[in-house]
């Protein structure tokens, strides 16, 4: 578990680093760990660095997690495409959302949180990336979309989100990461307030950060290789 603090502490230098050479504040940007896949040792072991919000993937995962770690404050955060019928789960458990993308899952999210007396903190996913593997909004629907969103009041949208495409050509990512911005600002001059820009993980947040990120998500080089279960 000191690999976790020494890698903790890598990282944070390597994102002020990457904000200092894009001519930013490194305030402006914060880091989301991803605990995707590793157990509650590895989350404690981050608690105890000061840390309290967590990305995860699947909403089983943080169901277990909660339940081992109920004694702790964490922020859960839902950064994986995420299915209706998982809901009920979210409305009770997470703090946010990353990967709202479609009005269905808002409808679903808004019954179940009006059931828990609840608001959750979300963003919107939008598909930026040419792989059809890539969950998100098309990017022109996106204006409409936000309209909408207005409708349901437990739901706080704060900003955007995306996944890059995966390439050796930075160019291209980086073309990713300027398409979220310049939406942002287009919506942004229609009336919607969207602060945060969630893009950029361990392999290319150096791209996202001078294209605006204002949170990348780290898992990796934080928590070290995953090891995923046979499928």
């Amino acid at each position: 578990m000191t690999d976790i603090a020494a890698n903790w502490a890598a990282v944070r230098q390597r994102v002020d680093a990457a904000c200092r050479e894009a001519g930013r504040d490194p305030t402006e940007v914060t880091v989301l760990p991803v605990s995707k896949t590793f157990g509650p040792e590895a989350i404690r072991a981050a608690l105890a660095l000061g840390l309290h919000r967590f990305g995860e993937n699947k909403v089983q995962e943080i169901r277990e997690k909660a339940a081992v770690l109920a004694s702790e404050t964490i922020d859960w955060v839902v950064i994986g495409h995420l299915q209706t019928n998982k809901a009920k789960d979210v409305a009770r458990l997470a703090s946010e959302v990353q990967s709202l993308d479609r009005l269905e899952l808002a409808e679903a999210l808004q019954h179940r949180l009006e059931a828990e007396n609840r608001s959750l903190d979300v963003l919107v996913q939008v598909k930026t990336a040419r792989e059809d593997t890539k969950h998100g909004l098309p990017a022109e629907a996106l204006p409409d979309f936000l309209q909408r969103l207005r409708a349901y009041s437990r739901l706080r949208v704060n900003g955007l989100m995306t996944l890059a495409t995966l390439s050796e050509d930075t160019g291209e990512v980086r073309a990713c990461f300027r398409q979220l911005r310049e939406l942002r600002d287009r919506c942004a001059a229609q009336g919607h307030a969207l602060p945060r820009l969630s893009m950029g993980m361990s392999g290319d947040f150096p791209l996202a950060i001078a294209e605006g990120a204002s949170e990348v998500r780290i898992g990796t080089a934080i928590f070290g290789s995953r090891l995923y279960a046979p499928a």
